[in-house]
């Protein structure tokens, strides 16, 4: 979907298809070189992450597994709740794996932080985290993010995975959602 359907929606474009598919491309190079021939796991957190983990896997120069997992601590409003609930678990043992987080945003830090630590536990080998966005002045808990996209200001946004109840998760961009459309 494009930008001209729901322009009355927004108040602003955060970052545009172009730039966002340039950036991914990049980070996808600096993660091939990273990890050289190590399998890696691409675990991706649904439903957010669809778009990046899609984008980002093929853009990787190298093999990549894929995985998902469904965690939530929204429910349908516009701030975490802070409670982590498992919706949908992975399909593979992860022991000794090397296991990268793809997500779309990192808002708090409340549920990626207790993500990382249950993957860990679980006896992943390493456990990194790649984010398209990251909103650091809502940051509640620091999260060693590896590779970020976009650092963005703390407003709700949607677009390229992200939702306000399951809408605009197909708009092309990333763009703030005008408040009326939420209060």
């Amino acid at each position: 979907m494009d930008l001209e359907r729901v322009k009355d929606d927004i108040t602003e474009v955060v970052a545009t298809r172009e730039q966002i598919h340039n950036r991914i491309v990049e980070i996808a190079a600096a993660i091939s070189k990273d990890y050289g021939d190590r399998d890696l796991l691409l675990v991706g957190v649904l439903k957010g992450a669809v778009m990046a983990m899609a984008d980002l896997a093929r853009a990787m120069q190298r093999h990549v597994e894929m995985d998902w997992m469904a965690v939530s601590s929204y429910g349908s409003g516009t701030k975490s709740s802070g409670v982590v609930r498992i919706l949908k678990d992975l399909d593979r043992d992860i022991t000794d794996r090397d296991v990268l987080i793809v997500e779309d945003i990192v808002d708090s830090g409340l549920t990626l932080s207790w993500l990382q630590t249950n993957l860990l536990s679980r006896g992943a080998k390493s456990v990194e985290i790649f984010t398209v966005f990251r909103k650091p002045e809502a940051a509640k808990v620091h999260v060693d993010v590896k590779y970020v996209g976009f650092d963005i200001p703390p407003a709700f946004v949607v677009g390229y995975g992200l939702d306000f109840s399951e809408k605009y998760r197909n708009l092309d961009c990333v763009a703030v959602l005008a408040p009326k459309m939420y209060s």
